[in-house]
């Protein structure tokens, strides 16, 4: 996987959830060590549009040739916009999990009450080591 800086203002959560507050939205995917720890992503469930889910609970599946993890929600929300190239090409992720292999987009009900639980990107770098 080629080795991509994380955005401006991602959050991340102990769950290796990525968060980027972007227009009121929360833009959701995995951090590029939960995407290494995979492998080669083949598949993504993600939740239907509409849905709403609590901080914490699991909104997604991910299955790679390694694996199949549970994706936990960073924050809770209404989800209003999903991924929908992931249903076809699952591999985008390990391509290129902060811009074109985001998972889901939140309108987030509490962002600040929940974001204060995420860390900074740095932050997480350095709580994975």
């Amino acid at each position: 996987m080629e080795q991509r800086t994380a955005p401006e203002g991602i959050l991340c959560a102990k769950t290796h959830e990525w968060v980027l507050e972007e227009n009121d939205l929360c833009i959701c995917g995995l951090t590029d060590y939960a995407v290494e720890q995979l492998g080669d992503v083949v598949f993504v469930e993600l939740p239907e549009i509409g849905s709403s889910f609590s901080k914490d609970e699991v909104f997604a599946t991910i299955e790679s040739v390694k694996a199949a993890s549970e994706i936990y929600a960073p924050v809770a929300g209404e989800i209003v916009e999903v991924n929908e190239d992931l249903l076809a090409s699952p591999e985008i992720v390990n391509e290129d999990n902060w811009e074109k292999g985001w998972l889901v987009k939140i309108k987030p009900s509490n962002f600040s009450e929940d974001s204060a639980s995420l860390m900074e990107y740095d932050d997480y770098k350095e709580e994975i080591v």
